[in-house]
């Protein structure tokens, strides 16, 4: 059994995340910002009132898991606004790079002495982000975050490799939640490639940024 702590826990991606690993039998800290009765089962400890946008946040979560060994972070939580060329709004952008870029380094180093060695992080990122696989454009607040959060991902990587703690950064697809409108596979088929990923990571692919379905992406 693993101790493995979710941002973003109460909805799509980071809900179906909590389910799946307590139903195999982890300890699951769900991490949000209010909790839900979809939350509410054995296996998931909540701990509600977390904004990783908040400056705050990473403290918040400290002290209510305390001193407890976590085996795997998971930095789920996200949001995506649609902004154009013509239709830049800064505020909107400002707010996805707190959430999506600099919300995962707040969890993380707020957590840094729970993760031991041998522990895994994980950031859910978006293809969206990649430089490379870029053919269309728009989007410029949640391309932009998301390519900050998988350097952000990389830098870990490079970080804590001599600590053994082995960084994932991954895509989950296009996934039908509401972020999406519902568009995409569902996210029980997502969350199934995800845990695969997580489960294959380790010190020599750390830092690599993958596909659920388990393909390498490009930057």
């Amino acid at each position: 059994m693993s101790t493995i702590v979710i941002t973003g826990a109460n909805r799509g991606i980071g809900l179906e995340l909590c389910h799946q690993l307590a139903d195999r039998g982890d300890a699951v800290i769900a991490a949000c910002r209010s909790a839900n009765d979809e939350l509410r089962q054995p296996g998931i400890t909540i701990v509600d009132g977390i904004d990783v946008a908040d400056d705050n946040c990473g403290v918040l979560l400290q002290e209510a898991i305390g001193h407890q060994p976590v085996d795997v972070l998971i930095n789920n939580a996200g949001i995506l606004t649609s902004e154009t060329l013509v239709d830049l709004d800064m505020n909107r952008m400002r707010k996805q790079y707190e959430v999506n870029a600099l919300g995962p380094l707040r969890i993380t180093k707020a957590l840094l002495a729970n993760l031991h060695n041998g522990a895994k992080i994980i950031i859910l990122t978006s293809r969206v982000g990649s430089v490379g696989d870029n053919s269309s454009g728009g989007i410029y607040g949640y391309r932009m975050s998301k390519a900050a959060a998988n350097m952000a991902g990389k830098n870990l990587a490079i970080e804590l490799k001599d600590k053994d703690i082995a960084v994932g950064i991954l895509h989950p697809g296009l996934v039908a939640t509401g972020m999406t409108e519902n568009v995409g596979v569902s996210t029980e088929h997502s969350v199934s490639g995800l845990i695969e990923r997580i489960n294959n990571l380790n010190i020599n692919n750390t830092g690599t940024f993958w596909h659920a379905e388990g393909q390498i992406l490009p930057w």
